[in-house]
């Protein structure tokens, strides 16, 4: 049986790219390609697919709450983020959130294919650009570090504030998971009354610098 691959990528050409790539490799089969954390979801939900290669910057859910959501609803699933960003603390989030492999957007294509026989091996996997980050430790000491830094967001808080950066209504937010708008009103001032913020343009700034939302939607 190949394995089945999910790509998930705000831009279209990377992931036609990536398909075109994968495609020719034997025993690999790309079962499905969307732009956004919200579809990949919805997809590993339709599809369970064997590994989903997923960006982390995108617009209506980021990738590092899509993996969370992921892995949590879905047991077998691998996870590898393929993204521009090197920081510590974007790869420690994303493999707290359940990820196996972190790769780099500017690695070879080869580069991709060993994180992908080491993440279905059973391994962890990262590009040697971001061996800094120690994998033994990452829950016990940079997850706590980067926590305790500020006030924590339930998952739904962290979606809110993600859509409201964005630009979107009470109403747009309500619909599109599917509450109530007296749910996201309560839901934007928790945000606000924990962060201390009392802006969406505040909110906004908050939600770029943590990674919750890309720079450009």
């Amino acid at each position: 049986m190949p394995t089945r691959i999910l790509l998930v990528d705000d831009h279209a050409i990377i992931r036609q790219g990536l398909s075109s790539l994968l495609e020719k490799q034997p025993d690999i089969e790309v079962v499905g390609s969307v732009e956004d954390g919200r579809q990949a979801v919805d997809t590993v939900r339709q599809l369970t697919p064997d590994l989903v290669i997923m960006d982390i910057s995108m617009p209506n859910l980021n990738g590092i709450d899509a993996a969370r959501k992921i892995t949590e609803e879905i047991n077998g699933v691998k996870i590898i983020a393929l993204s521009i960003h090197s920081s510590r603390r974007f790869v420690a989030e994303m493999l707290k959130a359940g990820a196996s492999g972190y790769i780099l957007k500017d690695c070879l294509f080869g580069e991709l294919m060993e994180a992908i026989k080491t993440v279905l091996g059973g391994g962890i996997y990262l590009s040697p650009k971001i061996t800094g980050v120690v994998i033994d430790d990452y829950v016990q000491r940079l997850s706590k570090q980067y926590q305790s830094n500020g006030p924590t967001l339930s998952d739904r808080e962290r979606e809110v504030l993600q859509l409201l950066s964005e630009g979107k209504s009470t109403k747009q937010i309500a619909l599109q998971i599917h509450v109530s708008t007296k749910t996201i009103e309560s839901n934007r001032r928790n945000i606000m009354d924990k962060l201390k913020i009392n802006s969406v343009a505040e909110l906004t700034k908050y939600a770029v610098r943590e990674g919750i939302t890309p720079l450009e939607s």
